[in-house]
This record gives structure tokens, C-alpha cells and sequence, in this order.
């Protein structure tokens, strides 16, 4: 069975983003799928200071939850990142999350990310959703991720949980990229079951 980790990139355990998270949670479920919340939570997060130690090193120099999440993400099949919005884009501590991960695992084999589905979903009050988006979403095209889509752009609004569960459309959007996501994986799977091979590798210099 195909798994999914929703990484909550709030440093609320229980905000809006979280609410977001659930109802896809639960749709996965429906699907058939695992998935398991990853809450980056407000512990200080560093940002890259583009040392490149990690090439040689094979993770991060600074050993913290970005470590210990790219070992997570070896076991998982799909991913979703979920970001409140505060200025336009996606918070600071899971942007910072975000640089090192993602670059840390650019020199990794086994590869925690490349040809893994992926898709951002973004909460807000009201505005400042498909600039956040477009930036998450370019973590995932740099490691060879399929972008998972819904039938709009991935964002529930409100100030409350309560209220994100009033966006009526917000949580049709994540329901059906719950889905869409559950299509993927088993188009996958029955890619390798038949022998599709995955693209050949080209070396690159990271």
C-alpha cells in the first residue's frame, strides 16, 4: 500500500493548515491510503548557508529535522506540502525546511524525492495563495517530482479551522487532489508491475 507524508509547515500543530491536511487525510483513507503528518512545528529552523557539505556529507551539516525528515521520506511514496501564507508565499520556517531538504537530497542514492508525486496546498486569511504555491511548487520540479493537481488552484481560506471548514470549495479542491494523487500512485504501481522503467539518469551537478 502506497504511502503519503503531509508535512505541516505551520508551526501551529492544530491551525488551519493542520484542518487542510485532515480532510486530505481522510480522503487518502478512503482511497485506501496511509498517510502520516509530519509537523515541522516552531522549533528554530536554520537556513541553507550554502556550504555544499551535504554533497560530500550525504545530508545536511546542521543534523536537525531536516535530517531526520529526508531519512523519513525514503519510506513514503507521495508527498504533500502544506504552508500557511503570512507575506505572499510560504512561511519562513518551512521555506528554510524546504532549501535544505531538498538540497541535501540532491546528493542522496538512494533518492528520497525523484519521480515521487508531490503537490503543495496552501491556507490563508484571504490573499497571497498562488504566489506561495508557484514557490513550493518549484521545490518539486527541480527533483524530478510529478506535480499532482487538483480541479483549482490547491488553497482553503480562513482565519480559523472553523472556518477553513466553511470554504466549501477550498475542501472540494483538497478532496479531489486527494484523489487525483491516489490515481497517480496507482498508475504508477501499474507501471512497475508491467516493467516501464524510469527515466535514465543524466549525471548533473546536483
Amino acid at each position: 500500500m502506497s504511502r503519503i507524508l503531509l508535512v505541516n509547515g505551520s508551526p501551529h500543530k492544530s491551525g488551519c493548515t493542520n484542518k487542510a491536511l485532515e480532510v486530505i487525510a481522510d480522503t487518502l483513507k478512503e482511497e485506501d491510503l496511509d498517510s502520516e503528518v509530519y509537523p515541522i512545528g516552531n522549533r528554530p529552523i536554520g537556513g541553507c548557508i550554502g556550504c555544499f557539505q551535504c554533497v560530500k556529507k550525504k545530508e545536511c551539516v546542521f543534523d536537525d529535522a531536516v535530517n531526520e525528515f529526508t531519512k523519513k521520506a525514503l519510506d513514503f511514496d507521495g508527498f504533500i506540502f502544506a504552508s500557511p501564507v503570512y507575506y505572499s508565499g510560504m512561511n519562513g520556517s518551512l521555506m528554510s525546511f524546504m532549501d535544505r531538504v531538498f538540497f541535501s537530497a540532491s546528493a542522496k542514492e538512494p533518492h528520497p524525492f525523484r519521480f515521487k508525486p508531490a503537490a503543495a496546498v496552501v491556507s490563508a486569511r484571504r490573499a497571497g495563495t498562488t504566489s506561495a504555491l508557484d514557490q513550493i511548487n518549484k521545490y518539486f520540479l527541480h527533483q524530478q517530482m510529478p506535480v499532482i493537481s487538483s480541479r483549482y488552484w490547491n488553497m482553503v481560506h480562513g482565519n480559523t479551522p472553523e472556518e477553513v471548514m466553511q470554504d466549501a470549495e477550498g475542501l472540494q479542491i483538497l478532496r479531489v487532489l486527494a484523489k487525483n494523487m491516489a490515481w497517480f500512485l496507482r498508475l504508477k504501481e501499474a507501471g512497475e508491475r508491467v516493467g516501464v522503467p524510469l527515466p535514465v539518469k543524466e549525471e548533473t551537478r546536483l
